[in-house]
């Protein structure tokens, strides 16, 4: 597998214009009634219509067999090694609520969930709207710490915040206190094994802060207790913008996945969740930028929530709106997910992604839709995410010849 740096070595800067669209948590697997995923299910003219211009393949995130979370499983399409460069699910919440993490701070992705007789029983406390979410926040900010220890939490949209400690000799070495499911009562904050005394030291200060927080949500309904997980510190990683010489911009409405786009690089621009809305967006910045990367996240939020329906409504709702990106006419198109998730499921899973890319130098392949089962056939065959990089380059005519 070659490395970021080598192909880095290989990019040159040229005016040509490259999309990647993830349709988060795309893959699935198959209604039993049916035998059709949610995509193939999806009424998807357009999309059907781009495979067959396109050459399309599966892509595996991180291995087989290995269920990613969204931030590895990004990076790897960005191009980066995502177990090497893999970053903190604490920094990436804590970046998209827009807290400035200092070098020391220790960041945590928080849930707001409800505890009832000392046991979780909704891990997302209803999907509480971010409006309360936000009145929470304010309520837990009052608390105070010793040692000089500070503790901001902000919201980072519904049930989802941001928890930043900031002092001296805290550690990031420390195991969630989500126990991942309901029926459990809430795991106390624990130093990582071997991870030493200032782990032990940070673990008593989370722990404190928890039985506080317990104690000023006790009156609330349904958010009366948080869950911790992702402890953080803040990435340091080289910008995609400087290794392959592009000016990238993220067109993305939830926090985790602008946060993303911020800490590889790219600039931000705002767009609502609606996909029209990212449409709009990716229009307007189509003159300012070579590299666009698009997210859209309901299919991933409808996937977890096992409604397969929901999700293929979110699908179609992208394929509306791909004739405005074609108008674009961006030498290269990808389109994609960064990891599956199967309603069937309710939660990622290691299934390989339908992928296709449209260029005029790529060939074209015997795909006809787009689809999990239709792309197994396609010319890409099955190759890690992290390889997709390098073929956009390429087909953007943005790599030098390596060697004589």
């Amino acid at each position: 597998m070659i490395d970021m740096e080598f192909v880095s070595g290989l990019a040159i800067e040229l005016d040509t214009r490259m999309v990647l669209l993830v349709i988060d948590g795309l893959g699935g697997l198959p209604d039993p009634k049916t035998g059709l995923t949610e995509l193939e299910t999806a009424d998807t003219p357009n999309l059907d219509a781009i495979a067959r211009e396109s050459i399309c393949g599966l892509s595996l995130p991180i291995a087989r067999g290995i269920t990613p979370g969204s931030g590895p499983a990004h990076l790897a399409l960005f191009g980066y090694d995502p177990v090497a460069c893999n970053i903190g699910r604490g920094a990436l919440a804590a970046t998209g609520a827009g807290i400035d993490l200092g070098s020391e701070d220790v960041a945590a992705r928080v849930n707001f969930c409800t505890v009832e007789d000392g046991k979780v029983v909704d891990r997302r406390a209803g999907r509480i709207p971010t409006e309360i979410n936000a009145r929470l926040c304010d309520k837990l900010n009052a608390i105070k710490l010793p040692d000089g220890i500070s503790a901001t939490i902000a919201p980072e949209k519904d049930y989802r915040a941001a928890l930043v400690f900031g002092g001296p000799d805290l550690s990031d070495r420390l195991a969630d206190t989500d126990p991942q499911r309901a029926g459990l009562p809430p795991l106390p904050c624990e130093p990582l094994e071997g991870s030493g005394k200032e782990a032990e030291y940070t673990a008593g200060i989370v722990n404190g802060y928890i039985l506080e927080a317990a104690r000023v949500l006790a009156g609330e309904k349904p958010a009366n207790m948080i869950l911790l997980r992702g402890f953080a510190k803040l990435p340091h990683l080289p910008p995609m913008t400087e290794l392959y010489k592009m000016r990238a911009v993220g067109i993305a409405s939830y926090p985790m996945y602008r946060a993303l786009a911020k800490l590889v690089g790219m600039d931000l621009v705002h767009a609502g969740d609606p996909f029209i809305e990212k449409a709009d967006a990716l229009a307007g910045a189509w003159a300012d930028y070579d590299y666009f990367y698009v997210h859209h996240k309901p299919t991933d939020s409808s996937g977890e929530d096992g409604d397969f329906a929901r999700k293929v409504k979110a699908i179609e709702e992208v394929d509306a709106q791909m004739p405005r990106i074609l108008e674009l006419e961006p030498e290269v198109l990808v389109v994609t997910g960064d990891h599956s998730t199967p309603a069937i499921m309710k939660s990622h899973s290691w299934h390989p992604l339908p992928l296709l890319l449209r260029s005029s130098w790529e060939r074209r392949d015997v795909v006809s839709s787009f689809g999990e089962t239709a792309c197994a056939a396609g010319g890409l065959g099955m190759f890690e995410s992290r390889e997709l990089m390098p073929m956009m380059l390429a087909n953007a005519m943005r790599l030098d010849k390596f060697g004589a």
